[in-house]
């Protein structure tokens, strides 16, 4: 199998980099910057450049850290929609508190993974991926468990990114407890390879046409 095209076309390189236009400021002013390093968010810049420099590194890299999670967000967020969340972790999308605008904007969790498989569909995955996104989400995960504060966040600001990529436990109503925290931290930059990014990553390697 070889990808079908080459260069992705302006028709959806200008509506994406116009959505991230209008993204990037309302999310710095309601959420603060420290949101920009959630993975998801990260993702959305890494497509950014694979449209526009036509190499598909860059979104295979993002593909192998969001499309499991992002599965989970997608189920979790129409589950919540009918009043039967699965894991709780888009009850921010119904949270009244947060500007409906930006919440709007945060339905990219939901069409993101699928224009990453769209991508590396028509234009191939790239297999040297896995080494530019590991060490990128290790690094993120170091940098959020080092400056981003724990859950809940402050009444007074419910939009304040806490728990950043889970470094302080599934839930950001409070930190889990059942480990130490230093502890937790290096169990999950553990299973975060072992069980999303190498599996996502051995997947798409067959049943993606390779890039060019």
């Amino acid at each position: 199998m070889t990808p079908q095209n080459t260069v992705p076309p302006l028709w959806l390189k200008l509506p994406y980099t116009l959505f991230l236009a209008v993204l990037v400021p309302v999310y710095w002013i309601d959420y603060g910057p420290t949101n920009f390093l959630y993975f998801c968010d990260v993702a959305l810049f890494l497509a950014l450049i694979s449209l526009w420099s036509g190499s598909m590194l860059w979104a295979s890299a993002a593909a192998i850290g969001i499309l499991l999670p992002q599965a989970i967000w997608m189920a979790d967020f129409l589950g919540s929609a009918i009043g039967l969340p699965v894991t709780g972790m888009t009850a921010y999308m119904f949270n009244s508190d947060l500007p409906l605008f930006t919440r709007f904007l945060s339905l990219f969790h939901f069409w993101l993974p699928l224009l990453l498989l769209y991508l590396v569909w028509q234009y191939g995955y790239d297999r040297r991926a896995i080494w530019l996104w590991w060490p990128l989400a290790s690094a993120l995960l170091v940098l959020c468990y080092l400056i981003a504060p724990p859950p809940p966040a402050p009444a007074d600001n419910p939009g304040l990114p806490v728990n950043i990529n889970y470094v302080y436990g599934l839930s950001d109503a409070a930190p889990q407890d059942w480990l130490p925290p230093l502890v937790y931290f290096l169990l999950l930059m553990a299973a975060m390879p072992t069980l999303i990014f190498w599996p996502t990553h051995w997947l798409l390697k067959r049943i993606m046409p390779p890039a060019r």
